[in-house]
């Protein structure tokens, strides 16, 4: 073969040479941007492979393109997810349009600042043009930037000239289309749509303005910087043109491959960039008492034993596989059998909600972005078992490295899944834990499959290094009524064996080599409070009436039918708050009209005529946002599109929901609730869709129609939306974070996102005045309603409604049983004028003593 058909290309940086195939990424690994080479690399200043002009410069400079005179085209990609980092730690020494030399530098980069906050730095070095090149021979090893050749390409003859057909025929254009990728079409959706528009015979063009692009060309898409949000439209020439465009423009309003509006895979995480953590670790709470460790409590109660450290087993893999075809059958088998073991266990929790958790581990081991990471490294040779422990793992590190902590806390279910199937390719059974009695497990991180199946005789309660409050381990304790502690000191971890402990879940706070003394009061606590919980067992039919006569409604929160017949067998006067969410997480698909009907017509014959059913409308958004409904990107989702503006910016599906609330209506005492609710616009508007389904279903049952009291500024106007609404219920757990700008579930400050600041319980008393200015009632429904510290204030300050969680219904009617309206008047008037949470709780202890 003749020079002029060879092109050797230097490598780019020192490093050590990877197969394409092995980027643990599918874009590249399965060559959709095209075919070439990673480098591993050990330098920092990115050097031209070849001489060429410079046709594309990404703005966030990690991605550079280089022309050749013979018009191959070389993309260079530094590390992966690398656009997040919005050009921070990269210096470009050359700009769109210069001529360049071999050997030249291009780029610099800190390779510290990157490899910190990128998923890898393996640098891809690709021919987007794949098709003019007719084999390519990279070489192996260790490469010297600048010196070795990394790549040779042995070029295919000229194209074809293109046909007089694709000239003569028809011509389509698209509707503009808006980019929801939050990140634009940078390299990975950008190499989807060229894909896709490579199907077609017909010329395709991205247009923006006056620009264009070859939507053919991975090179001059991403050359057309299309930013997030940008208006473009599809044009196409040739014989299939109607199709292409109209292919091409669904495909870019589906998000080019990347799941604009999911919450598990890595590629919906995308839009976080600014919710990267930061490089310096999270400070954790210290103690002033060198015998006591803090943490962030993850379920309440008191337990006293004796530490037992959890290790996790290491499984070992080989690396390299048999034939590829024999390993993905591993991989297959094992995904089955997980399956199956994850339905077993689902089976085994009779709480339907939280058994939801394992049918999101379900789910996972379908996740595609994660099969293909996995098959990838079966085809380049790997075994099933290292492929898959590459998958899960890339995949958990991604998500992990996000500040939201909900979605981090969500790695941990991965790694759990990702261990299930590791564990039975690799043929490896569990090991049993031999726990001794009294035990409290401590451990880097548990899995919800761990705390499932612990053993409630010898387990008396658990703290983890790692999670938070809102991690699915933390909302399992509670359901399964385990005292937990979460992001606990790391020192925990060097407590021996046997080590007496006394562990506190609702101060988050773990006691060693406590006293007899201390350890006998506890005990006699625990006997007390056995005693007590027995005794409000027994008189949770009784009415909470206070002992001067003043009834106070307590009703149940609940996610589902189950708790609903518990509510009710523990003395419930009804549902205080259904978050009907339940019903659209964790599925790839909307519930239908019959099955949300179903639902609600069922719990709301559990309850009977008799009982109160408040149903709080979808409160999800992009906090909590469902893969099946695609929603742009936010900068800050708590404070975009989610609750009520939700519902009003997707009509149709409210409307779903409304009518099938509604034909619960002869069943009980129905009230319809909107959540997020912050100005009267809101409140109208979803109340007219009510009033609309109501006269088409002819509804003639007295459905009240309120609000969750969830910002300040409803507080404060709350005289005003009396007017219009039939009642309140007070959300104190987001009241709080609005009001204090602090999320609950943060481990750093979570001591002081506390419900019982004096700002937020000012706001609850100024809605429960502006609600009985207009004779309707005010419920609470956050956090506090089921906090016994806090319920004498509550009552005082006003409160008609305290709506808790089940377990609690009984303890709560029995305590409203023990008190004085006129008391919890004088405490409450009291409380109101102390300036600090601290305060607050000292009183609020003294009244409680």
């Amino acid at each position: 073969m003749t020079a002029s058909h060879r092109l050797e290309l230097l490598a780019p940086l020192s490093g050590l040479l990877v197969p394409i195939e092995q980027v643990p990424d599918p874009v590249f690994a399965q060559k959709m941007v095209g075919d070439g080479v990673s480098i591993d690399p050990t330098s920092n200043v990115l050097l031209s492979p070849v001489a060429g002009k410079i046709t594309q410069l990404h703005s966030a400079m990690h991605a550079v393109t280089i022309t050749t005179e013979s018009g191959i085209e070389v993309l260079i990609h530094i590390g992966l997810d690398t656009v997040m980092l919005k050009g921070e730690g990269f210096k470009a020494q050359v700009r769109e349009g210069d001529t360049v030399s071999a050997g030249q530098a291009l780029i610099e980069f800190d390779g510290d600042t990157v490899s910190r906050k990128a998923r890898s730095l393996l640098t891809q070095m690709v021919i987007t043009n794949s098709d003019r090149v007719a084999r390519f021979v990279p070489a192996s090893g260790f490469v010297r930037a600048g010196q070795t050749v990394a790549l040779t390409l042995e070029l295919a003859g000229a194209p074809a000239a293109a046909t007089a057909a694709a000239a003569a025929s028809d011509e389509a254009q698209s509707a503009p289309v808006r980019v929801p990728n939050p990140t634009g079409l940078h390299a990975r959706p950008a190499a989807v749509v060229a894909n896709l528009a490579k199907t077609f015979t017909s010329t395709v063009k991205l247009v923006r303005g006056d620009e264009n692009a070859n939507a053919k060309s991975v090179v001059a898409i991403m050359g057309l910087e299309v930013q997030y949000g940008d208006e473009i439209r599809v044009r196409a020439a040739g014989p299939d043109a109607a199709a292409a465009a109209k292919a091409v423009a669904e495909m870019i309003t589906q998000g080019s491959g990347e799941e604009v509006g999911g919450i598990i895979s890595p590629a919906a995480q995308k839009h976080l960039a600014k919710t990267k953590r930061a490089a310096v670790p999270a400070v954790k709470p210290k103690s002033g008492d060198a015998n006591v460790l803090l943490g962030v409590s993850a379920s309440p109660g008191l337990a006293v034993g004796q530490i037992f450290q959890i290790r996790q087993e290491a499984i070992d893999v080989a690396e390299q596989g048999g034939d590829a075809q024999v390993e993905r059958a591993k991989l297959d088998a094992a995904l089955k059998e997980a399956r199956h073991q994850l339905e077993a266990l689902k089976n085994e929790i009779t709480d339907a909600s939280k058994a939801e958790i394992f049918a999101a581990h379900q789910e996972l081991l379908e996740d595609p972005d994660l099969l293909d990471i996995a098959i990838s490294g079966i085809s380049s040779g790997k075994s099933a078992g290292f492929a898959w422990r590459t998958a899960f793992s890339t995949y958990a590190d991604k998500l992990a490295a996000l500040t939201n902590e909900v979605l981090a806390g969500r790695a941990n279910d991965i790694r759990d899944v990702g261990r299930r199937v590791l564990r039975i390719i690799a043929g490896v059974k569990e090991a049993e834990l031999v726990l001794p009695d009294n035990a409290i497990l401590i451990a880097e991180d548990l899995t919800p499959s761990d705390t499932a199946s612990f053993d409630r005789e010898k387990v008396l309660g658990f703290a983890t290094v790692g999670g938070g409050a809102t991690s699915h381990v933390a909302i399992l304790a509670r359901s399964l009524n385990i005292p937990a502690i979460c992001g606990i000191d790391e020192d925990a971890l060097q407590l021996a064996n046997g080590t007496a402990v006394i562990l506190d879940g609702s101060k988050g706070s773990l006691r060693k080599n406590p006293s007899d003394a201390e350890v006998a009061q506890i005990r006699e606590a625990q006997v007390k409070l056995a005693k007590q919980r027995a005794e409000e067992l027994a008189a949770a039919h009784q009415a909470p009436v206070t002992t001067d006569g003043h009834h106070v409604e307590v009703v149940a929160n609940i996610g589902g039918l189950d708790e609903a017949k518990q509510g009710v067998e523990l003395g419930g006067e009804g549902v205080g708050l259904l978050r009907s969410e339940f019903l659209y997480l964790d599925r790839a698909d909307a519930p239908t009209e019959e099955e949300q009907t179903q639902i609600y017509s069922d719990i709301a014959k559990a309850l009977g005529t008799e009982r109160t059913f408040v149903v709080r409308t979808l409160d999800v958004g992009g906090d909590k946002p469902l893969p099946y409904l695609p929603m742009p990107a936010e900068e800050n989702p708590f404070l975009g599109i989610r609750g009520v503006r939700l519902c009003l910016a997707e009509p149709e599906m409210f409307r779903v929901q409304i009518r099938s609330v509604l034909r619960s209506a002869p069943f009980s005492k129905l009230h319809i609730m909107f959540p997020m609710i912050a100005t009267l616009d809101e409140l109208r508007a979803a109340k007219a869709i009510v009033a609309e389904e109501k006269a088409q279903l002819a509804v003639t049952a007295d459905v009240k129609v309120g609000i969750m009291v969830e910002v300040p500024s409803t507080a404060v106007m709350s005289e005003l939306f009396a007017k219009e609404a039939d009642f309140f219920s007070i959300g104190t757990n987001d009241l709080t974070q609005y009001t204090l700008a602090m999320d609950r579930g943060h481990p750093k400050l979570a001591k002081q996102a506390d419900a019982l600041n004096p700002g937020v319980l000012r706001l609850i008393a100024m809605t429960v005045k502006g609600a009985h200015a207009q004779g309707k009632w005010v419920g609470v429904c956050g956090g506090i309603a089921s906090d016994p510290q806090a319920v004498p204030l509550l009552i005082g300050i006003g409160v008609d409604e305290l709506s808790v969680s089940v377990p609690a219904i009984p303890a709560i009617k029995a305590m409203v049983r023990r008190l004085s309206k006129a008391d919890c008047e004088k405490l409450a008037a009291e409380v109101l004028q102390l300036g600090t949470a601290t305060e607050v709780r000292e009183r609020l202890g003294k009244a409680a003593g």
